[in-house]
């Protein structure tokens, strides 16, 4: 009989990569269904990028590379963090991944021990708690008031930080919330830092250039140069470049962490794709004008599915900063019955409903530390949008007191 180990049995499924999955089940099924689940752009890879990738196969540039990255492309990544960040690393100070996810993986997994402490802010994107208890460690929730636009605040930050301690993972622009940190928002976090030096700083930048109304992305190596040695800033082309399915993220840290990060990779996966590195490096290199032009769509889609959700009984959504997704709260409509007489007592039984009764994929906001909350991705058609908000409201305005 086939054991499972205990460790795999702490964790669970991505909820995000199976509300995707179950999806586009239902939809091979016949079901008339609305997706608003996936966190990647509907736009198509740059046709630069695309052609990129097929000089490479035609080149035969199809075999192993190095497995932290090709020289090229880590240099790129060097130019990339120079030019939009003001940050200065070596090609040694850089590995390249199988995904941004790949990168927090290796990290956590090369440096925690039983016991130590990774604070968590709450929301938070669904993988940071099950890696970190899948490399021994132990997630500390903090949760970041929707009064304060979801931002962790620097006393909580204060208060959350113990001797086992071990990281902080940063998300901004965040996902699910969408929330975005100006310069002295992050000055009063890294200062904070600054008097804690055994506590290293994970800087997830993965929505870097999706950012709304003019604001200034910042960065916390950026902030507080003397945070840059014990600093990770992960980053990766899937968002701004629509580059989701070619799986290419990379992280740039101290050569004390990133060698033994290429280490652990050599044992796993290896190299990532050489096509996609291919790829990545055009992508990084190339025009970069698209990406004003695609945020600028997205800015458009935020704007009118936070008035479309506003205007519907029971629910309320604040205005995110950043990212493609919209947190808003349900907490109006829980312990409302649905027409059969179950009542709603959580989104996840809220999202559900509306799946059952609607045909419509959301994310609960159990799966992100904040019940009561659910997310939408934006990152799709206006009609689908529209659709989904007309699913919605119908199905509000169904539950009953």
């Amino acid at each position: 009989m086939l054991r499972i180990s205990a460790r795999l049995n702490r964790i669970q499924p991505s909820p995000s990569s199976m509300a995707g999955q179950r999806a586009r089940e239902l939809r091979a099924a016949g079901r008339d269904i609305v997706g608003l689940t996936s966190g990647e752009p509907d736009f198509d890879t740059p046709d630069n990028v695309v052609e990129a990738a097929i000089r490479a196969m035609r080149e035969g540039k199809t075999k192993y590379t190095d497995v932290g990255g090709t020289p090229e492309l880590r240099e790129a990544v060097t130019e990339k963090f120079r030019r939009d960040n003001g940050l200065q690393y070596a090609s040694t100070e850089v590995i390249v991944g199988t995904g941004a996810k790949q990168v927090i993986f290796n990290a956590f997994m090369c440096t925690l021990e039983a016991g130590d402490e990774v604070i968590v802010p709450t929301p938070y994107w669904v993988s940071y708690p099950d890696i970190a208890v899948l490399a021994d460690g132990v997630p500390v929730f903090v949760p970041c008031p929707p009064d304060k636009g979801f931002k962790l605040q620097p006393s909580d930050l204060e208060r959350a930080i113990t001797p086992r301690t071990r990281w902080l993972v940063l998300n901004a622009p965040n996902n699910p919330s969408g929330a975005a940190y100006s310069r002295a928002e992050m000055k009063a976090l890294t200062d904070v830092l600054v008097r804690h030096p055994h506590v290293w700083v994970m800087a997830d930048d993965i929505y870097e250039h999706v950012l709304y109304d003019g604001r200034e992305f910042v960065t916390p190596a950026q902030v507080e140069p003397a945070l840059k040695e014990r600093t990770l800033t992960i980053n990766g082309v899937s968002k701004a470049y629509a580059m989701t399915g070619w799986r290419i993220g990379y992280g740039a840290g101290p050569t004390a962490l990133i060698k033994p990060m290429v280490k652990l990779q050599s044992q796993s996966t290896s190299n990532p794709s050489s096509i996609a590195q291919a790829a990545a490096l055009e992508a990084l290199r190339g025009p970069q004008d698209y990406i004003r032009e695609r945020t600028a769509i997205f800015q458009q889609r935020r704007d009118i599915v936070v008035q479309k959700l506003n205007a519907i009984p029971g629910i309320s959504c604040h205005v995110p900063e950043g990212a493609f997704y919209v947190f808003p709260s349900c907490a109006a409509l829980m312990g409302k019955r649905t027409a059969e007489g179950w009542a709603v007592n959580n989104s996840n039984e809220f999202v559900l409903y509306l799946l059952d009764t609607e045909g419509l994929a959301l994310l609960q906001g159990e799966a992100y530390g904040v019940p009561e909350y659910f997310r939408i991705s934006f990152a799709t058609s206006m009609e689908m949008i529209d659709e989904g908000c007309r699913r919605l409201a119908r199905a509000c305005a169904r539950l009953q007191e």
